[in-house]
């Protein structure tokens, strides 16, 4: 078996969905008839994926988090418990970033019988060593010998209105349709040029060299800013 048939069997799904937990009913209140698109969105990209995940995000330092890990979203107003496996529900729960906690939710909601493991990234690696990241974390996921699908847990620009949470950057606007479509068209090349504007920055461009030059197909499922933040939701295929 060449290389490239390896890869292709081994990484078999790419799913890109937003870090926001508005997208969670029990999170989103009110507003949870509001993101219902976005959350059916996110729900069926996930669905897609065989049952072993990797998962990318952003968070304030690089780690690895196992499946035996276990959340809450407490810390966002609602005690919800969350897992990486179905072999973790009931455990104690740590202190978890959010994109951490979103792929928790994810797998519990889509698939519970998946098991995910969830790579993160600090937000200030420089392009290219992101990259470097992306073609790392693929050679690792060549070595294993079951289908593995990758999750990306990541968001757009979070200044694209007066009531964003950065605030108001009316150049963000230009930087956020260009990033919604590059992955909506599955072009990573052009991942690698993305402004300092996108909050998930580092994990698109890590999907970038885990997938290099370009996946064979992409699907948007989802793209808009309901709270003044870029959300994006699809499917790559390797």
């Amino acid at each position: 078996m060449t290389w490239a048939a390896r890869l292709v069997r081994v990484l078999s799904a790419v799913a890109l969905v937003p870090s926001a937990p508005v997208m969670i009913p029990e999170l989103a209140g009110a507003a949870a008839t509001e993101t219902a698109d976005l959350r059916a969105a996110a729900v069926s990209a996930a669905r897609g994926l065989p049952p072993r995940w990797v998962c990318v995000g952003v968070a304030s330092e690089d780690a690895v988090i196992a499946p035996d890990a276990v959340g809450t979203f407490a810390g966002y107003g609602v005690d919800l418990p969350v897992a990486l496996s179905s072999a973790a529900v009931g455990g104690q729960p740590a202190r978890l970033p959010l994109c951490v906690l979103v792929a928790a939710w994810l797998r519990g909601t889509a698939n519970p019988a998946a098991s995910a493991e969830v790579h993160t990234y600090r937000g200030d690696h420089p392009a290219e060593a992101a990259v470097a990241l992306g073609r790392r974390l693929r050679a690792d996921l060549d070595a294993f010998d079951e289908p593995t699908g990758v999750l990306v847990v990541a968001d757009g620009a979070n200044t694209l209105t007066p009531s964003a949470p950065g605030g108001y950057d009316p150049d963000a606007l230009a930087g956020q349709r260009a990033l919604d479509d590059a992955l909506a068209g599955g072009a990573a090349s052009a991942l690698v040029e993305l402004s300092e504007s996108a909050v998930g920055r580092v994990a698109y461009q890590v999907l970038a060299g885990l997938v290099a030059p370009s996946p064979r197909s992409a699907d948007e499922l989802y793209r808009g800013a309901p709270y003044g933040v870029g959300y994006f939701v699809g499917r790559w295929t390797p």
